[in-house]
């Protein structure tokens, strides 16, 4: 070998040694598997949509979700379309329609805005005629008043929850009163028909032993007087001469009842 080749020959083993071993560039092989039927994609955007409210002087702020589909795509080519172009596209177009509806609105209707808006998107896909592998989104809002016009509805609602709260606790009262009263009714009736509970009911307190006491007076004293009726009912019957009957025997029960259940006596 001549001194020229060999010293071409140890140039090119330097070089091949500086570079390093000589490697191959591997192709990476496209995801296997078939595009799926359906790629879908949600999306929310951080700002809201602000269009006017009817006269102008107000705002509406309108927070949309959008619901991305694609037919015949892939999740990951949806998701870089949709971010990369067509959600500038779709807020234009949500903003567009709102427009035109909300400048109908009191600054104050917010909530009627909203099931307006919603009816309207309700079942619309855009875009209406989309191409095989065309992303299409449907859309959902929910609005907010202007940050003034709240404040100036805060006073009302805050009257309003007042009564209605005060409105509650009076149905309460009321509910628990009848309870209270049916409650006593039944303690009353049923303490009345033994001869020893006026006695006992002091056992129980002084203010129910005198409200007690009251209770049975004041049915004693009416008891005479339908005695009375029911003796004068018993003895005309007699005084016609109808003779004894079931009628008039009935009335003498109802008589000696009372009677022994009051303690009167049989010639009162």
């Amino acid at each position: 070998m001549s001194p020229q080749s060999h010293r071409r020959s140890c140039w090119q083993r330097f070089l091949a040694w500086w570079r390093g071993p000589v490697t191959t560039p591997v192709l990476v092989p496209p995801p296997s598997g078939r595009v799926p039927e359906l790629a879908t994609l949600r999306r929310v955007p951080a700002e809201p949509i602000v269009v006017p409210a009817l006269g102008e002087a107000f705002d509406f702020r309108i927070h949309a979700i959008y619901d991305w589909t694609g037919q015949q795509i892939r999740q990951e080519e949806l998701r870089y379309r949709v971010d990369l172009h067509n959600m500038t596209w779709a807020v234009g177009v949500v903003r567009e329609l709102s427009a035109a509806i909300a400048r109908g609105y009191e600054p104050h209707r917010s909530q009627e805005l909203e099931e307006k808006l919603n009816d309207c998107f309700r079942e619309q896909r855009w875009p209406r005629a989309a191409r095989p592998g065309q992303p299409q989104f449907t859309v959902r809002v929910w609005v907010r008043p202007d940050e003034r016009v709240r404040e100036r509805l805060r006073p009302y609602w805050e009257q309003r929850i007042a009564l209605e709260c005060e409105h509650e606790l009076s149905k309460l009262r009321t509910e628990f009163a009848d309870d209270l009263t049916r409650r006593w009714r039944d303690v009353l009736q049923s303490l009345e028909q033994d001869p020893v509970t006026l006695h006992a009911a002091r056992l129980t307190g002084e203010r129910f032993a005198e409200v007690f006491g009251q209770y049975v007076t004041e049915r004693r004293q009416a008891v005479p007087e339908l005695v009375t009726l029911l003796t004068q009912a018993v003895r005309g019957h007699g005084d016609l001469a109808l003779g004894p009957s079931e009628y008039t025997e009935a009335w003498d029960v109802a008589l000696r009842t009372y009677r022994r259940q009051y303690g009167l006596d049989e010639a009162a």
